[in-house]
């Protein structure tokens, strides 16, 4: 089983249509987009928290099914559709699976704490000068 997030291309499904956009004939008579889809709960290339990762990060793009879908048709030829599509499909699932780096709490440095202080002094004398002319 592979650890490095690529999805096995026996667990894609691939299904071909007609393109939208430029392209004359070529859009008209050859069914160039492709689309991928891989089962993310039948997966057997990952664990089952690496799969609740993807559900949570990628919740938005799994359809009803439990799949990931993913579209290309920026080129003109099956084959290069086919291969994009994969790519970001295996790309998705990479990313999702990325460990979040914590963050660490900083102390404000001495100099942005004077500049605070000054800026609530100046703040300060400003209002007061206003309190005296009202009166």
């Amino acid at each position: 089983m592979k650890k490095e997030g690529i999805i096995p291309k026996s667990e894609i499904t691939e299904k071909f249509s007609r393109a939208a956009g430029k392209g004359g004939q070529n859009v008209n008579k050859l069914s160039t987009k492709a689309e991928a889809r891989w089962n993310i709960g039948k997966s057997k290339a990952f664990t089952q928290e690496e799969k609740e990762k993807i559900k949570r990060v990628l919740a938005n793009r799994i359809n009803a099914k439990g799949e990931l879908v993913v579209v290309s048709q920026e080129a003109r030829t099956q084959f290069k559709n086919r291969e994009q599509a994969i790519e970001r499909l295996n790309n998705l699932v990479k990313s999702a699976l990325i460990p979040k780096k914590k963050r660490k709490p900083t102390k404000p440095t001495k100099a942005s704490k004077e500049r605070r202080l000054q800026s609530k002094k100046r703040l300060s004398e400003k209002k007061r000068w206003r309190a005296v002319r009202v009166s």
